[in-house]
């Protein structure tokens, strides 16, 4: 008898929140090694910097029942000035990547929440790749770049368009699909 190939379970079910225990902060680094280190090859070893002793990280955990299960998802956010956010090293594991909203929640809660703290500009730097995703998110692009020998663009969130999340540290939860 011969079995067809299935497809590994993935959760379809997230929490997207502030990080707040080390699991959690473990995971985000383990997942951002994965992206930026070993797929992406962009960093050595680590991707770790001075912006991460003073950033909050952010994860999507996905869940199995009512119990966390995995980082599948993270960015950071950090204050560089009064009123001045920045966002950065956005990651989402592999097979999660063709599920939709994910990579969106993140971002919904990483702007919503410095939003939240007095954020009056918030900006990042996105891989050129990216940059369609950010647009259709009301995103703009301020000038092209590259950083770590790729092809960037400094963006701009419209902040008009984040509504203030005041509670990230519980966050919200998300309902994701396998897309087409």
């Amino acid at each position: 008898m011969i079995f067809e190939p299935f497809k590994p379970f993935l959760a379809p079910d997230f929490r997207v929140k502030f990080a707040t225990t080390q699991w959690e902060r473990d995971g985000a680094g383990a997942l951002r090694r994965t992206v930026f280190c070993e797929e992406q090859k962009i960093f050595a070893g680590d991707d770790r910097d001075a912006i991460d002793d003073v950033a909050v990280p952010i994860v999507a955990v996905s869940s199995l029942a009512v119990a966390d299960d995995d980082v599948v998802g993270c960015v950071r956010i950090h204050e560089a000035d009064l009123g001045l956010w920045w966002g950065s090293r956005l990651a989402v594991a592999r097979d999660y990547r063709k599920m939709g909203a994910l990579g969106t929640s993140l971002i919904r809660l990483a702007v919503g929440s410095a939003h939240a703290r007095g954020c009056r500009r918030f900006l990042a730097h996105v891989q050129s790749g990216n940059a369609t995703l950010f647009h259709s998110l009301h995103w703009r692009t301020l000038e092209e770049t590259n950083l770590h020998g790729r092809p960037h663009h400094l963006m701009e969130a419209d902040l008009a368009q984040y509504p203030a999340i005041r509670n990230p540290e519980t966050g919200f939860t998300t309902l994701l699909r396998q897309a087409a």
